[in-house]
C-alpha cells in the first residue's frame, strides 16, 4: 500500500486559498451584521435571536454536505462541486444584504448567507484530510488558519479604512452607509475569486485511491443504537422542563431555542433507537451517536470555546459603542465612530491570528498539542476579561492579541488533535458532525446571553465579554482533560514545521 504524496509549500497554499474568501464573508458577517440589525431597528435585546439562524443553519447544513460529498465524485471532483455552490449563493447574499429594506429581509439574507458559506467550509475542511499525508496535516490546517486570519483582517478593517478615504459613514433615515455598502460589495468578489482559484489549482484524489493509501483510517464497527434511548428521554425531559421553566419564570423567549433544541435532540436520538431506515438521517445520527473517542473528549473544549466567540461577536459593537463611546443612537456620528472601531479591533485579533498560525507549530514543538492549545485559550480569556477594565479603546489592540492567539489555536489544533483518528471514507460526516460542537454553544449563548445580561448585568453588554473570557478560561481547564497525544502527534509538527 503506498501513500498519499507531499504537497509543496505552493500546492498547500493553493488549496487553502479558498478559505481566504470564505472568511472575508464571514468577517463582515461578524463585525457589520449586528450593526446592519439595529440600524434597521432591531432592539439590542432581540440581536442573539436574529443571530441564531446562523449557526443553526451549520447545525443542518455541514452535516448532510459532508455526508453527500463523501459520496460524491463527478466532473468537478469529490469536494468542489460543494465549493462551487456555496460561493456562488454567499456572494449573491453580500451584495445584497447591505441594501436590505427591512429587518426580516436582513435577517433572512444572513440565513442564506450563513448556509451558502458552511456548504463551501465544510469541504475545505475534509479536503486538508483527503489531500495531505499524515505528517502534513497540521501544516494544512494551520495555513487554513492563515488565510482566515488574513482574510478577516481586511475584511473586518475595510469600512473604517472606506471612511478614511472619504466615503460616507452615515447614512439618512435609518439606512446602510455606504462605507459598509462597498464593503460588501468587495466582499462578493473576493468571495467567490478566492474560491474558484482554489476549484482550478487543486486536484482531488478519486475515492477508490484515497481508499487504498496505508494511512487510511478503516471504519469502526457501527455503534449499538438501540442504546441511544436513554440518552434520548434524558435530554427530551431537560427540554421539556426547560420549556416549563419559561412559561413558570415567564423567561425571555429567545430560552425556548434551547428548550426546543434538547427536545429536538431527544427525539432524535429516541427515533434512532428504533429505526430501522437507512437513508441520510439515520446514517448521521448513528455517527454522532458513535462518534471517535478523541472526538468525544474535545468537545467540552469546543463548547465553552465557542460560547465565547459568539459572545464576542453579537455584544463587541454594543459594548464598546456604549461604554467607550458613551453612544446608543445607531445614527450618531459617535456610535458609527465606534462600531468602525471594533471592525479595526476584529481585523487585529484576525490579524494577530495569522502570525500565531506561525508561531503556534513552534509551541507544540516545545510544549504539546494540548498545553498548547490551554495556553492560546487562557491568553484569549484573559484578553476578553480585560474589556472589563479598559476606557481607552485604543489599548483594547493590546487585548486582541491574546483574542488573536485563540482564534488561531481553536481553528487549527483540535483539527490537528482529530483528523488522523476520522476513517477516509466519512472524513466529510465527522467533519461536519465536530461542527455541532461548535454550533451548540452558539445556540447556547442566544438562547441565555440576554437573559444573563438582564438578570445579573443590569443590561450592560460589556458584560458579555466578561462571560466568554471566563468560558475560555474554563475551556483551557477542559483542555487537561483530553488524552495528551503529544507523543504521537508532535512528531508530524516537527516534520513539517
Amino acid at each position: 500500500m503506498r501513500e498519499r504524496s507531499p504537497l509543496s509549500f505552493w500546492q498547500i497554499w493553493n488549496m487553502c486559498f479558498g478559505f481566504l474568501g470564505l472568511q472575508f464573508g464571514l468577517a463582515l458577517q461578524n463585525a457589520n451584521v449586528s450593526r446592519i440589525f439595529q440600524t434597521l431597528g432591531a432592539d439590542l435585546n432581540d440581536i442573539p435571536a436574529l443571530w441564531i439562524a446562523a449557526p443553526l443553519t451549520g447545525l443542518i447544513v455541514q452535516p448532510i454536505v459532508g455526508h453527500y460529498s463523501d459520496r460524491t465524485w463527478n466532473r468537478l471532483g469529490r469536494r468542489r462541486p460543494y465549493f462551487l455552490a456555496g460561493a456562488v449563493f454567499a456572494s449573491l447574499a453580500l451584495l445584497w444584504m447591505p441594501n436590505a429594506s427591512a429587518l426580516w429581509i436582513a435577517a433572512g439574507l444572513l440565513w442564506i448567507l450563513d448556509a451558502s458559506i458552511n456548504v463551501s467550509m465544510e469541504p475545505f475542511r475534509a479536503l486538508v484530510g483527503d489531500q495531505l499525508p499524515t505528517r502534513q496535516g497540521p501544516a494544512g490546517f494551520a495555513m487554513q488558519s492563515f488565510f482566515i486570519g488574513a482574510g478577516a483582517v481586511v475584511a473586518s478593517i475595510l469600512p473604517w479604512v472606506l471612511a478614511h478615504f472619504g466615503v460616507a459613514n452615515v447614512a439618512p433615515d435609518g439606512g446602510i452607509p455606504d462605507t459598509v455598502k462597498y464593503a460588501f460589495y468587495g466582499g462578493g468578489a473576493v468571495l467567490l475569486g478566492a474560491v474558484l482559484w482554489t476549484m482550478v489549482t487543486t486536484r482531488e484524489y478519486p475515492p477508490a485511491q484515497l481508499r487504498s493509501f496505508a494511512d487510511n483510517v478503516p471504519e469502526s464497527p457501527p455503534a449499538d443504537v438501540s442504546r441511544a434511548r436513554r440518552p434520548g428521554s434524558l435530554l427530551l425531559l431537560a427540554g421539556i422542563g426547560v420549556i416549563l421553566a419559561i412559561r413558570h419564570f415567564a423567561l425571555e423567549r429567545e430560552v425556548y431555542l434551547l428548550g426546543g433544541g434538547l427536545i429536538v435532540f431527544g427525539l432524535l436520538l429516541t427515533w434512532l433507537s428504533r429505526t430501522r431506515s437507512r437513508g441520510m438521517l439515520r446514517e448521521v445520527m448513528g455517527d454522532l451517536y458513535g462518534m471517535p473517542v478523541s472526538m468525544r473528549h474535545l468537545a467540552g473544549v469546543q463548547l465553552f470555546s465557542w460560547f465565547a466567540l459568539f459572545a464576542m461577536w453579537i455584544y463587541t459593537t454594543a459594548g464598546v459603542t456604549q461604554t467607550m463611546y458613551d453612544a446608543a443612537d445607531t445614527g450618531s456620528s459617535a456610535y458609527n465612530e465606534g462600531a468602525n472601531w471594533v471592525g479595526v479591533l476584529f481585523a487585529a485579533y484576525n490579524g494577530f491570528g495569522a502570525l500565531a498560525a506561525v508561531v503556534i507549530p513552534l509551541m507544540v514543538r516545545h510544549w504539546g498539542l494540548r498545553s498548547s492549545h490551554m495556553i492560546n485559550l487562557c491568553l484569549g480569556g484573559a484578553g476578553l476579561l480585560s474589556f472589563l477594565y479598559i476606557r481607552d479603546p485604543r489599548w483594547l489592540l493590546l487585548s486582541m492579541v491574546g483574542v488573536g492567539f485563540a482564534w488561531a489555536s481553536i481553528l487549527s489544533l483540535p483539527y490537528a488533535m482529530l483528523s488522523d483518528h476520522l476513517p477516509t471514507t466519512k472524513m466529510g460526516v465527522y467533519m461536519g458532525i465536530f461542527n455541532f460542537f461548535i454550533v451548540i454553544p452558539q445556540v447556547l449563548a442566544a438562547s441565555i446571553l440576554g437573559l444573563l445580561l438582564r438578570v445579573c448585568f443590569h443590561g450592560q453588554p460589556i458584560a458579555a465579554l466578561g462571560l466568554g473570557g471566563a468560558s475560555l478560561l474554563i475551556a483551557g481547564l477542559c483542555t487537561l482533560y483530553v488524552p495528551d497525544p503529544r507523543a504521537r502527534l508532535t512528531s508530524k509538527f516537527h516534520k513539517v514545521a
